[in-house]
């Protein structure tokens, strides 16, 4: 007799530690979740009594106020701390501030942090569940598995399509993730950009390196942009974001080389002009919104797993 599947993750930190089995179990539950946004009354007592801090290092708009909003659809209670108004202003160091933290007796923390591998220094140190709101260049694991879980929405599976991802690929940690997991899923990766931000040994991950946008995009079901991490920028590594646009810009004359029914994608915040026009983001096949709203169906569901809850038992 086969043993029932579990899910076994007490820190949310990349999606390589996903199996294919994960993934799924993953999406089903978030398409569970989801139908409570529809409610009257948009809360379940699953997370009641439970208490979760949001800590975030960078600025976010989507990604922590998604899981601010899932966990309060669940009945925990939330906290959340910016970098700015922590006391990491007067020199104290993250493990210090998380085991501060930690003596008041959270269930979660969830970490945006600039520097890769943040969330995982944290797991080392702490009792808390931890989970990665993005770190770095490393990944942002909820991004790719609402990526996943919007592809699958609308197409019905993932496995044999094209997936497309043009841009800023070395800085991009949703990059990372989605290449991740869409090659996990059984999706070719094909990725495009500037030779200055193409990282190496990208293949490694799944992906073809493609020459120009065009022919990453030539067939694919699915095109992402990426936005410029400028942030992330140390110096200039484009001539000009009008140069840059020309080539590598998501706009109609370039999906005409996609298939028909193609799915248009972008992690947010969208610099339109640049890295995707108005038309496009706006347009017939943009599923932008469609990401945004599955964006808190996965948190419920990873705060869900991540504290031990079963799948249908939320009701």
């Amino acid at each position: 007799m086969m043993n029932e599947y579990r899910f076994q993750h007490r820190h949310l930190l990349e999606m390589g530690q996903f199996s294919v089995e994960d993934i799924r179990y993953i999406l089903n539950t978030a398409r569970s979740f989801k139908e409570i946004a529809g409610r009257p009354i948009k809360k379940v007592p699953t997370l009641r009594g439970k208490t979760i801090i949001n800590f975030f290092f960078e600025p976010s708009t989507r990604t922590r106020l998604s899981f601010e909003i899932a966990a309060k659809r669940m009945s925990a209670d939330t906290f959340n701390i910016a970098a700015a108004t922590s006391s990491a202003q007067k020199g104290e160091t993250l493990i210090d501030t998380a085991r501060n933290l930690e003596a008041m007796s959270p269930d979660i923390i969830i970490i945006r942090h600039s520097s890769s591998g943040a969330p995982l220094l944290l797991s080392q140190n702490v009792n808390a569940a931890i989970i990665n709101a993005g770190d770095g260049i490393h990944e942002h694991p909820s991004q790719g598995l609402l990526d996943l879980m919007t592809v699958r929405e609308h197409k019905g599976r993932i496995e044999g399509l094209t997936v497309a991802i043009i841009g800023d690929i070395a800085h991009s940690r949703v990059a990372h993730s989605d290449i991740i997991g869409f090659t996990a899923m059984g999706a070719k990766v094909r990725v495009a950009g500037p030779a200055s931000f193409m990282p190496p040994m990208i293949e490694s991950l799944g992906a073809t390196v493609c020459a120009t946008a065009a022919e990453a995009v030539a067939g694919a079901d699915v095109v992402m942009a990426l936005r410029i991490q400028q942030e992330r920028l140390h110096d200039p590594s484009i001539p000009s974001l009008r140069e840059y646009a020309s080539f590598y810009g998501v706009n109609r004359k370039l999906l005409e080389l996609a298939r028909r029914d193609v799915l248009v994608m972008h992690p947010g915040p969208i610099n339109r002009g640049v890295e995707m026009s108005p038309d496009v983001a706006d347009g017939t096949g943009s599923v932008i919104l469609d990401q945004v709203a599955n964006g808190v169906a996965i948190r419920m569901a990873l705060l869900y797993l991540v504290m031990g809850g079963e799948k249908g038992g939320h009701e």
